[in-house]
Protein backbone atom coordinates (compact mmCIF):
# COMPACT_ATOMS: atom_id res chain seq x y z
CA UNK A 1 0.00 0.00 0.00
CA UNK A 2 1.33 3.37 -1.21
CA UNK A 3 2.41 6.26 1.68
CA UNK A 4 -0.46 8.24 0.34
CA UNK A 5 -3.26 5.65 1.09
CA UNK A 6 -1.95 5.31 3.98
CA UNK A 7 -2.34 8.87 4.90
CA UNK A 8 -5.89 8.96 3.05
CA UNK A 9 -7.08 5.53 4.73
CA UNK A 10 -5.45 5.91 8.42
CA UNK A 11 -7.91 8.42 9.55
CA UNK A 12 -10.73 6.73 8.30
CA UNK A 13 -9.77 3.12 9.93
CA UNK A 14 -9.44 4.43 13.05
CA UNK A 15 -12.83 5.93 12.59
CA UNK A 16 -13.99 2.73 11.98
CA UNK A 17 -12.40 1.42 14.89
CA UNK A 18 -13.93 3.82 17.13
CA UNK A 19 -17.30 3.04 15.05
CA UNK A 20 -16.88 -0.97 15.56
CA UNK A 21 -16.72 -0.61 19.04
CA UNK A 22 -19.83 1.97 19.47
CA UNK A 23 -21.91 -1.01 17.21
CA UNK A 24 -20.78 -3.94 18.72
CA UNK A 25 -21.63 -2.52 22.28
CA UNK A 26 -24.67 -1.58 20.72
CA UNK A 27 -25.84 -4.69 18.44
CA UNK A 28 -23.56 -7.60 20.11
CA UNK A 29 -22.14 -8.64 16.51
CA UNK A 30 -21.78 -6.76 13.18
CA UNK A 31 -22.79 -8.53 10.20
CA UNK A 32 -22.91 -12.24 9.52
CA UNK A 33 -21.22 -11.36 6.31
CA UNK A 34 -17.43 -11.19 6.64
CA UNK A 35 -15.51 -10.70 10.18
CA UNK A 36 -16.57 -7.33 12.23
CA UNK A 37 -13.13 -5.55 11.55
CA UNK A 38 -13.75 -5.69 8.03
CA UNK A 39 -17.53 -4.66 7.70
CA UNK A 40 -16.89 -1.97 9.64
CA UNK A 41 -14.20 -0.79 7.94
CA UNK A 42 -16.04 -1.17 4.81
CA UNK A 43 -18.89 0.60 5.98
CA UNK A 44 -17.08 3.53 7.47
CA UNK A 45 -14.99 4.18 4.13
CA UNK A 46 -18.60 3.65 2.23
CA UNK A 47 -19.50 6.72 5.08
CA UNK A 48 -16.77 8.80 4.29
CA UNK A 49 -17.13 8.15 0.13
CA UNK A 50 -20.91 9.69 0.36
CA UNK A 51 -19.74 12.80 2.99
CA UNK A 52 -16.53 13.49 0.49
CA UNK A 53 -17.92 14.84 -2.33
CA UNK A 54 -20.12 17.76 -0.24
CA UNK A 55 -16.65 19.07 1.42
CA UNK A 56 -14.65 19.58 -2.09
CA UNK A 57 -16.98 22.34 -2.14
CA UNK A 58 -15.50 24.27 0.64
CA UNK A 59 -16.54 24.61 3.93
CA UNK A 60 -19.87 26.17 2.78
CA UNK A 61 -23.02 26.12 4.63
CA UNK A 62 -24.37 23.63 1.85
CA UNK A 63 -21.02 21.41 2.17
CA UNK A 64 -21.29 21.40 5.99
CA UNK A 65 -25.15 20.30 5.80
CA UNK A 66 -24.53 17.34 3.27
CA UNK A 67 -21.76 16.24 4.67
CA UNK A 68 -22.85 16.18 8.73
CA UNK A 69 -25.25 13.24 8.75
CA UNK A 70 -21.66 10.74 7.30
CA UNK A 71 -19.81 12.67 9.22
CA UNK A 72 -22.11 12.21 12.47
CA UNK A 73 -22.32 8.22 11.24
CA UNK A 74 -18.68 7.68 10.72
CA UNK A 75 -18.37 8.84 14.73
CA UNK A 76 -20.79 7.46 15.81
CA UNK A 77 -22.06 10.50 17.97
CA UNK A 78 -25.29 11.54 19.28
CA UNK A 79 -24.45 14.64 17.66
CA UNK A 80 -22.39 16.82 15.66
CA UNK A 81 -21.75 20.64 14.38
CA UNK A 82 -19.89 22.08 12.03
CA UNK A 83 -18.88 25.97 11.93
CA UNK A 84 -16.62 28.49 10.07
CA UNK A 85 -14.85 31.34 11.98
CA UNK A 86 -17.84 33.24 12.56
CA UNK A 87 -20.83 30.51 12.88
CA UNK A 88 -22.68 27.71 13.14
CA UNK A 89 -22.60 25.61 9.42
CA UNK A 90 -25.38 22.73 10.87
CA UNK A 91 -26.22 21.16 13.40
CA UNK A 92 -27.14 17.08 13.18
CA UNK A 93 -28.64 15.43 15.54
CA UNK A 94 -29.90 15.91 19.07
CA UNK A 95 -30.13 19.14 21.50
CA UNK A 96 -29.44 21.71 18.80
CA UNK A 97 -31.52 23.68 20.86
CA UNK A 98 -30.05 23.68 24.23
CA UNK A 99 -26.53 24.08 22.90
CA UNK A 100 -25.94 26.09 19.87
CA UNK A 101 -26.52 29.46 21.12
CA UNK A 102 -23.04 28.69 23.25
CA UNK A 103 -20.80 26.96 20.39
CA UNK A 104 -19.30 30.29 19.01
CA UNK A 105 -17.83 31.01 22.64
CA UNK A 106 -17.18 27.21 23.11
CA UNK A 107 -14.24 27.09 20.14
CA UNK A 108 -13.28 30.61 20.11
CA UNK A 109 -9.97 29.64 21.45
CA UNK A 110 -9.60 26.75 19.46
CA UNK A 111 -9.99 29.06 16.43
CA UNK A 112 -7.49 30.64 17.49
CA UNK A 113 -4.97 28.37 18.32
CA UNK A 114 -5.51 25.57 16.44
CA UNK A 115 -5.98 23.22 19.52
CA UNK A 116 -8.67 20.59 20.25
CA UNK A 117 -10.40 21.13 22.70
CA UNK A 118 -12.91 19.16 24.89
CA UNK A 119 -15.51 20.30 27.78
CA UNK A 120 -18.28 19.71 29.73
CA UNK A 121 -21.57 20.53 29.04
CA UNK A 122 -24.29 22.03 31.53
CA UNK A 123 -28.02 21.42 30.35
CA UNK A 124 -31.54 21.96 32.32
CA UNK A 125 -32.83 19.56 29.87
CA UNK A 126 -33.01 15.99 32.14
CA UNK A 127 -33.72 14.25 28.80
CA UNK A 128 -30.87 15.90 26.79
CA UNK A 129 -28.46 13.53 25.86
CA UNK A 130 -25.18 15.66 25.29
CA UNK A 131 -23.53 16.19 28.22
CA UNK A 132 -19.51 16.13 27.03
CA UNK A 133 -18.40 17.06 23.36
CA UNK A 134 -14.82 17.07 22.02
CA UNK A 135 -13.93 20.39 19.28
CA UNK A 136 -11.33 20.06 16.49
CA UNK A 137 -10.01 22.46 14.48
CA UNK A 138 -10.51 22.18 10.25
CA UNK A 139 -7.50 23.45 8.88
CA UNK A 140 -6.29 24.06 5.20
CA UNK A 141 -2.11 25.81 5.10
CA UNK A 142 -2.04 25.87 8.71
CA UNK A 143 -4.93 28.33 8.72
CA UNK A 144 -8.13 27.11 10.99
CA UNK A 145 -11.23 27.38 8.99
CA UNK A 146 -13.49 26.28 11.40
CA UNK A 147 -14.52 23.50 13.80
CA UNK A 148 -15.95 19.91 14.22
CA UNK A 149 -17.52 19.46 16.89
CA UNK A 150 -18.86 15.88 18.28
CA UNK A 151 -21.21 15.64 21.66
CA UNK A 152 -21.73 12.38 23.45
CA UNK A 153 -23.20 11.38 26.72
CA UNK A 154 -20.73 11.23 28.95
CA UNK A 155 -16.47 11.74 28.39
CA UNK A 156 -14.83 9.53 25.81
CA UNK A 157 -11.02 9.33 25.16
CA UNK A 158 -11.77 7.20 22.41
CA UNK A 159 -14.52 9.56 20.85
CA UNK A 160 -11.43 13.06 21.22
CA UNK A 161 -9.09 10.72 19.42
CA UNK A 162 -12.01 9.66 16.59
CA UNK A 163 -12.83 13.07 16.53
CA UNK A 164 -9.68 14.31 15.81
CA UNK A 165 -9.01 11.83 12.77
CA UNK A 166 -12.02 12.83 11.35
CA UNK A 167 -11.27 16.25 11.71
CA UNK A 168 -7.96 15.68 10.01
CA UNK A 169 -9.79 13.57 6.94
CA UNK A 170 -11.98 16.60 6.53
CA UNK A 171 -9.04 19.36 6.34
CA UNK A 172 -7.53 17.00 3.39
CA UNK A 173 -10.93 17.42 1.80
CA UNK A 174 -11.28 20.84 2.32
CA UNK A 175 -7.48 21.10 1.01
CA UNK A 176 -8.48 19.25 -1.97
CA UNK A 177 -11.51 21.76 -2.74
CA UNK A 178 -8.73 25.42 -2.40
CA UNK A 179 -6.40 23.05 -5.23
CA UNK A 180 -9.35 22.98 -7.23
CA UNK A 181 -9.89 26.55 -6.50
CA UNK A 182 -6.23 27.45 -7.44
CA UNK A 183 -6.29 25.57 -10.44
CA UNK A 184 -9.33 26.80 -11.96
CA UNK A 185 -8.26 30.21 -11.01
CA UNK A 186 -4.66 29.51 -13.10
CA UNK A 187 -6.50 28.30 -15.61
CA UNK A 188 -8.83 31.68 -16.11
CA UNK A 189 -5.91 33.69 -15.36
CA UNK A 190 -3.61 31.81 -18.30
CA UNK A 191 -7.23 32.31 -20.90
CA UNK A 192 -7.04 35.57 -20.02
CA UNK A 193 -3.69 36.47 -20.60
CA UNK A 194 -3.78 35.19 -23.25
CA UNK A 195 -6.26 36.62 -24.72
CA UNK A 196 -5.84 39.97 -23.11
CA UNK A 197 -2.25 40.58 -24.45
CA UNK A 198 -3.44 41.42 -27.77
CA UNK A 199 -6.60 43.96 -26.93
CA UNK A 200 -8.35 46.03 -29.68
CA UNK A 201 -6.44 49.25 -27.52
CA UNK A 202 -3.40 47.46 -28.86
CA UNK A 203 -4.06 46.57 -32.18
CA UNK A 204 -5.41 49.89 -33.41
CA UNK A 205 -2.61 51.40 -32.06
CA UNK A 206 0.27 49.30 -33.77
CA UNK A 207 -1.82 49.85 -37.08
CA UNK A 208 -1.95 53.31 -36.90
CA UNK A 209 1.95 53.60 -36.29
CA UNK A 210 2.76 51.56 -38.98
CA UNK A 211 -0.23 53.37 -41.20
CA UNK A 212 1.46 56.82 -40.03
CA UNK A 213 5.38 55.68 -41.78
CA UNK A 214 3.40 53.77 -44.81
CA UNK A 215 4.63 57.54 -47.38
CA UNK A 216 6.79 58.70 -45.07
CA UNK A 217 9.46 55.58 -44.61
CA UNK A 218 8.01 52.81 -46.27
CA UNK A 219 10.72 50.26 -45.52
CA UNK A 220 9.79 51.36 -41.45
CA UNK A 221 6.29 50.40 -42.32
CA UNK A 222 7.42 47.30 -43.50
CA UNK A 223 9.52 46.14 -40.24
CA UNK A 224 7.13 47.27 -38.38
CA UNK A 225 4.23 45.47 -39.86
CA UNK A 226 6.43 42.51 -40.05
CA UNK A 227 7.21 42.30 -36.19
CA UNK A 228 3.69 43.04 -35.57
CA UNK A 229 2.98 39.67 -37.22
CA UNK A 230 5.73 37.94 -35.50
CA UNK A 231 4.46 38.90 -32.20
CA UNK A 232 0.75 38.67 -32.69
CA UNK A 233 1.90 34.63 -33.69
CA UNK A 234 3.97 34.20 -30.64
CA UNK A 235 1.21 35.66 -28.19
CA UNK A 236 -1.54 33.54 -30.01
CA UNK A 237 0.42 30.17 -30.26
CA UNK A 238 -1.19 27.36 -28.59
CA UNK A 239 1.40 24.27 -28.18
CA UNK A 240 3.04 24.27 -24.68
CA UNK A 241 2.58 26.11 -21.51
CA UNK A 242 6.38 26.91 -21.37
CA UNK A 243 8.66 28.82 -23.45
CA UNK A 244 12.75 30.33 -23.15
CA UNK A 245 13.94 33.46 -21.80
CA UNK A 246 14.90 34.30 -25.27
CA UNK A 247 11.85 33.65 -26.52
CA UNK A 248 9.96 35.76 -24.07
CA UNK A 249 12.29 38.32 -24.52
CA UNK A 250 12.63 38.79 -28.19
CA UNK A 251 8.78 38.64 -28.10
CA UNK A 252 9.35 41.50 -25.94
CA UNK A 253 11.43 43.63 -27.81
CA UNK A 254 8.63 42.83 -30.80
CA UNK A 255 6.40 44.49 -28.36
CA UNK A 256 8.55 47.33 -27.56
CA UNK A 257 9.31 48.53 -31.08
CA UNK A 258 5.52 48.81 -31.71
CA UNK A 259 5.14 51.00 -28.63
CA UNK A 260 8.33 53.05 -29.52
CA UNK A 261 6.77 53.37 -33.16
CA UNK A 262 4.07 55.20 -30.78
CA UNK A 263 5.79 57.22 -28.53
CA UNK A 264 8.53 58.00 -30.88
CA UNK A 265 11.75 59.67 -28.26
CA UNK A 266 8.97 59.85 -25.35
CA UNK A 267 10.01 56.36 -24.34
CA UNK A 268 13.65 55.01 -23.68
CA UNK A 269 14.13 51.65 -23.14
CA UNK A 270 17.50 49.78 -21.64
CA UNK A 271 17.78 46.05 -22.37
CA UNK A 272 20.62 43.80 -20.04
CA UNK A 273 20.72 40.60 -20.92
CA UNK A 274 23.17 37.88 -19.62
CA UNK A 275 23.52 35.33 -22.30
CA UNK A 276 23.55 31.97 -19.95
CA UNK A 277 20.06 32.90 -18.81
CA UNK A 278 18.67 32.52 -22.25
CA UNK A 279 18.35 29.30 -22.52
CA UNK A 280 16.20 28.76 -19.01
CA UNK A 281 12.87 27.89 -19.27
CA UNK A 282 9.84 29.73 -17.58
CA UNK A 283 6.02 29.85 -18.22
CA UNK A 284 4.75 31.18 -21.53
CA UNK A 285 3.67 35.02 -21.87
CA UNK A 286 4.89 35.49 -18.27
CA UNK A 287 7.41 38.60 -18.79
CA UNK A 288 5.34 40.01 -21.66
CA UNK A 289 2.64 41.34 -18.93
CA UNK A 290 5.23 43.16 -16.87
CA UNK A 291 6.26 45.08 -19.95
CA UNK A 292 2.51 45.69 -21.07
CA UNK A 293 2.23 47.28 -17.29
CA UNK A 294 4.91 49.21 -17.15
CA UNK A 295 3.75 51.28 -20.43
CA UNK A 296 0.64 50.96 -19.54
CA UNK A 297 0.17 52.27 -15.77
CA UNK A 298 4.08 54.00 -15.91
CA UNK A 299 4.47 55.62 -19.28
CA UNK A 300 0.94 56.51 -21.19
CA UNK A 301 -0.31 59.81 -20.05
CA UNK A 302 3.10 60.99 -18.84
CA UNK A 303 3.87 64.75 -20.29
CA UNK A 304 7.65 63.74 -19.60
CA UNK A 305 10.06 61.48 -21.30
CA UNK A 306 9.79 57.81 -19.60
CA UNK A 307 12.33 54.87 -19.71
CA UNK A 308 12.31 51.28 -19.01
CA UNK A 309 14.72 49.19 -18.23
CA UNK A 310 14.37 45.24 -18.30
CA UNK A 311 17.45 43.39 -17.21
CA UNK A 312 17.90 39.39 -16.91
CA UNK A 313 20.84 38.48 -15.05
CA UNK A 314 22.35 35.48 -13.90
CA UNK A 315 21.69 34.32 -10.10
CA UNK A 316 23.52 31.26 -9.15
CA UNK A 317 20.48 28.84 -9.16
CA UNK A 318 18.58 31.29 -10.66
CA UNK A 319 17.44 33.64 -13.59
CA UNK A 320 16.63 36.85 -12.28
CA UNK A 321 14.43 39.30 -14.13
CA UNK A 322 14.02 43.15 -13.25
CA UNK A 323 11.29 45.41 -15.00
CA UNK A 324 11.56 49.10 -14.02
CA UNK A 325 9.50 52.08 -14.85
CA UNK A 326 10.16 55.44 -13.83
CA UNK A 327 6.30 55.97 -14.30
CA UNK A 328 3.33 57.33 -12.25
CA UNK A 329 3.88 54.46 -9.69
CA UNK A 330 1.34 53.08 -7.43
CA UNK A 331 -0.43 53.56 -4.14
CA UNK A 332 0.79 50.36 -2.45
CA UNK A 333 -2.07 49.64 -0.55
CA UNK A 334 -3.73 49.13 -4.58
CA UNK A 335 -1.04 47.13 -5.20
CA UNK A 336 -1.53 44.58 -2.15
CA UNK A 337 -6.03 44.58 -3.07
CA UNK A 338 -4.81 43.71 -6.78
CA UNK A 339 -2.28 40.63 -5.63
CA UNK A 340 -5.00 39.92 -3.42
CA UNK A 341 -7.15 39.62 -6.54
CA UNK A 342 -9.55 42.61 -5.50
CA UNK A 343 -8.59 45.21 -7.89
CA UNK A 344 -11.36 44.82 -10.39
CA UNK A 345 -11.43 44.23 -14.36
CA UNK A 346 -9.39 46.91 -15.34
CA UNK A 347 -6.88 46.44 -12.42
CA UNK A 348 -3.21 45.12 -12.86
CA UNK A 349 -4.94 41.66 -14.26
CA UNK A 350 -1.28 41.26 -15.92
CA UNK A 351 0.33 41.59 -12.39
CA UNK A 352 -2.29 39.12 -10.71
CA UNK A 353 -1.81 36.93 -13.91
CA UNK A 354 2.01 36.46 -13.31
CA UNK A 355 2.53 36.39 -9.55
CA UNK A 356 -0.33 33.70 -9.15
CA UNK A 357 1.57 31.83 -12.44
CA UNK A 358 4.82 32.07 -10.71
CA UNK A 359 3.82 30.40 -7.21
CA UNK A 360 1.82 27.79 -8.77
CA UNK A 361 5.05 26.33 -10.87
CA UNK A 362 7.36 27.17 -8.70
CA UNK A 363 5.99 27.34 -5.02
CA UNK A 364 5.23 30.83 -3.01
CA UNK A 365 8.84 31.48 -2.25
CA UNK A 366 8.93 32.84 -6.83
CA UNK A 367 6.04 35.08 -6.43
CA UNK A 368 6.89 38.72 -7.80
CA UNK A 369 8.34 41.41 -5.60
CA UNK A 370 7.49 44.70 -6.65
CA UNK A 371 8.56 48.49 -5.23
CA UNK A 372 6.56 51.25 -6.12
CA UNK A 373 4.63 54.42 -4.56
CA UNK A 374 2.71 57.25 -5.94
CA UNK A 375 5.11 58.95 -8.30
CA UNK A 376 8.24 56.43 -7.70
CA UNK A 377 7.75 54.62 -10.46
CA UNK A 378 7.75 50.85 -10.07
CA UNK A 379 10.09 48.03 -10.06
CA UNK A 380 8.87 44.25 -10.63
CA UNK A 381 11.66 41.09 -9.90
CA UNK A 382 10.98 37.59 -10.73
CA UNK A 383 12.98 34.61 -10.01
CA UNK A 384 12.86 32.07 -12.76
CA UNK A 385 15.22 28.49 -10.96
CA UNK A 386 17.15 27.33 -14.17
CA UNK A 387 16.10 24.01 -13.42
CA UNK A 388 12.85 22.07 -12.03
CA UNK A 389 11.59 19.20 -12.77
CA UNK A 390 8.95 18.73 -14.93
CA UNK A 391 9.66 22.65 -16.78
CA UNK A 392 11.26 22.63 -19.84
CA UNK A 393 10.25 24.37 -23.04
Amino acid sequence: MTLAALLFLGPLLAAAGFLLGRRAAGRGRISDVGTPVEHATFETLHTASLAAPPLRAGLTAEAARKSARGLRSLLGTDALCLTDRDSILTWDGAGEQHHSAQVMDQTRALLDTGRYKAFALSCDDLDCPLRWAVAVPLTVDDRVLGTLIAYAPRESAVLARAAGEVGRWVSVQLELAELDRSRTRLIEAEIKALRAQISPHFIFNSLAAIASFVRTDPERARELLLEFADFTRYSFRRHGDFTTLADELHSIDQYLALVRARFGDRLSVTLQVAPEVLPVALPFLCLQPLVENAVKHGIEGAVAAGRITISALDAGNEAEVVIEDDGAGMDPERLRRILRGEGGTSGGIGLLNVDERLRQVYGDAYGLVIETGIGAGMKITARIPKYRAGVHS
